[in-house]
C-alpha cells in the first residue's frame, strides 16, 4: 500500500510537467524509481524503457511498466491513472482559457518557451536512458551520433536502430 501512495503521489505530480508525454519525464521517473525509492536498478529501469518504447502506443507505457514492477496489477493502474489524470483534467479545464488568448502575444510566449523545455527534457531522458543501459563511450558516442543524425540528417532513426543492433550483436558496445 505505501508503494501505490507514493506512486499515485509522485506520478501524478509529475503528469503536470510532462510537456510532450511520459518520455520527457524519463530523468524524473529515474530519479523517482531507481534514486528515491529504490522500486528498481538503473539496469531495469533502462529494459522498462525499451519495453515500453518496442510497444505500440502512447509513451506513458512506461509509467504503467515502472508501476507494475513495483506493485503489481495495482501499481500498474496507480501508475497509468495518476500520470494521466491530472494533466487531463488540467488541460480540459485550461482548453477554454486557451482558446480565448489565440493570436494573442501571451499564447506566442508560452509555446515559443516549451518547444526548448521538451527537446531538452527529450534530451535529457536519452542521457538517462544511455547511462542506465550501457555507460561505456561508445554507448555514448552511438547516441549521440545518433542525436546528430537525427537533427541534421534525414536518415530514417529505423536505421540507426538497426546500426545499433549491428554494433551491440558485434560486441562493439
Amino acid at each position: 500500500m505505501k508503494e501505490i501512495t507514493e506512486i499515485l503521489l509522485e506520478f501524478g505530480a509529475l503528469s503536470l510537467v510532462a510537456f510532450g508525454g511520459a518520455g520527457t519525464v524519463l530523468p524524473e521517473l529515474h530519479r523517482i524509481a531507481v534514486e528515491t525509492h529504490h522500486w528498481m536498478s538503473d539496469a531495469t529501469f533502462s529494459y522498462l524503457v525499451a519495453i515500453s518504447q518496442a510497444i505500440p502506443g502512447p509513451n506513458v507505457i512506461i509509467v504503467t511498466l515502472i508501476g507494475w514492477h513495483t506493485a503489481g496489477l495495482a501499481g500498474a493502474l496507480a501508475a497509468t491513472v495518476a500520470m494521466c489524470a491530472p494533466s487531463s483534467l488540467l488541460i480540459f479545464i485550461l482548453m477554454h482559457f486557451w482558446e480565448k488568448i489565440r493570436g494573442t502575444r501571451w499564447r506566442l510566449t508560452i509555446q515559443t518557451g516549451i518547444v526548448p523545455l521538451a527537446v531538452g527534457l527529450v534530451l535529457a531522458s536519452g542521457f538517462i536512458v544511455t547511462r542506465g543501459a550501457d555507460k561505456s563511450l561508445g554507448a555514448f558516442a552511438i547516441t549521440a551520433a545518433t542525436v546528430l543524425i537525427v537533427l541534421y540528417g534525414k536518415l530514417n532513426p529505423l536505421w540507426l536502430i538497426g546500426i545499433g543492433a549491428i554494433f551491440g550483436l558485434a560486441g562493439l558496445v
